[in-house]
């Protein structure tokens, strides 16, 4: 991801008042709170259908970074892909290999 995308993140996660750690649940919890609250239907003011607007970007937008780590739940998809399951650096590397920050497969010193 690039400083962008992050800083987009980060305004998503400031306007739905998630902390610096959210699960899903919570993602969903806050983003339903803050619909009830802004919803042009039951709310009163001319600019609450524009806040719904943005509440309802920053969920999508969180919704598909949580979208894109799916990570194997089955033995049988690390095997396939030539990864030991009881490697803590083939399960790292199965779940973040594609993060140019943390991917690489590090060599133990020894």
């Amino acid at each position: 991801m690039n400083r962008q995308e992050w800083e987009a993140l980060e305004q998503a996660r400031e306007l739905l008042q998630l902390g610096d750690r959210a699960t899903l649940n919570e993602i969903k919890r806050s983003y339903r709170r803050l619909s009830k609250l802004h919803h042009p239907d039951t709310a009163t003011g001319g600019s609450c259908s524009e806040q719904m607007y943005r509440i309802t970007a920053a969920y999508d937008l969180l919704m598909r970074y949580c979208n894109e780590f799916r990570f194997p739940l089955k033995r049988e998809e690390l095997e396939s892909e030539g990864l030991d399951p009881y490697d803590p650096e083939d399960w790292w590397q199965a779940r973040f290999g594609q993060d140019p920050l943390w991917g690489g497969k590090k060599t133990r010193q020894r």
